[in-house]
């Protein structure tokens, strides 16, 4: 009789993905600590992730759970002044809104909404409620937010964000509206209420 061997759901899906040569994805193990983007902003999952190989930015990393059109967290590390939250597609026909050294946190909300408007052709975003938080031991904002993208397929979202020596540190979380947000979000509070900060040297 052959023997049978399991494999678990979430090495299976990297399995996949490992076939896939264009995509250079990789597994974040519950447990294990890992930098984001290579700053000292630093998240340990309390279950598995996948990151995408494919990034928004220079400064940022996206991870899922079960494919990043069913549920999206984006980490934004350490965004300075001057700079957009994405990678700009298209400089001069569909400039991206920059963080400004005076931003304040409540405006966090509307920086974001003005990037997936320029960036992802978006012309239905509204952010739906914002409160004072903590985020990485520092006075933060977390706010809601409804948007359609180019799918046609209304999706749900929610952000938490602060400023640190004037750089924005933010994790965003989105999903289908139906289904998928609900499912998830705890999710994306566990993994957000993970991350802290690295000392770095200097």
């Amino acid at each position: 009789m052959r023997r049978s061997t399991y494999i678990p759901t979430a090495a299976l899906l990297m399995l996949a993905i490992a076939g896939s040569p264009a995509v250079a994805n990789s597994f974040r193990a519950r447990g294990q600590a890992a930098t984001i983007a290579g700053t000292p902003l630093t998240v340990t999952p309390p279950r598995d992730w996948n990151r995408l190989g494919a990034t928004v930015g220079k400064k940022t990393e996206t991870w899922t759970l079960d494919g990043e059109e069913l549920n999206d967290v984006t980490f934004f590390a350490g965004i300075e002044v001057g700079k957009p939250l994405m990678k700009e597609a298209h400089k001069k026909r569909a400039p991206l809104p920059k963080l400004r050294r005076n931003t304040l946190l409540v405006e966090i909300p509307e920086l974001l909404e003005g990037t997936y408007r320029a960036q992802r052709g978006i012309a239905t975003f509204t952010v739906s409620g914002t409160r004072p938080d903590r985020f990485l031991g520092h006075d933060g904002i977390r706010f809601t937010f409804d948007y359609v993208d180019g799918d046609e397929l209304p999706r749900r979202g929610e952000g938490v964000a602060t400023l640190i020596h004037g750089q924005l540190y933010m994790a965003t979380f989105s999903a289908p509206r139906l289904h998928y947000y609900d499912r998830t979000i705890t999710e994306f509070h566990a993994l957000v209420d993970s991350a802290t900060m690295t000392a770095t040297r200097g």
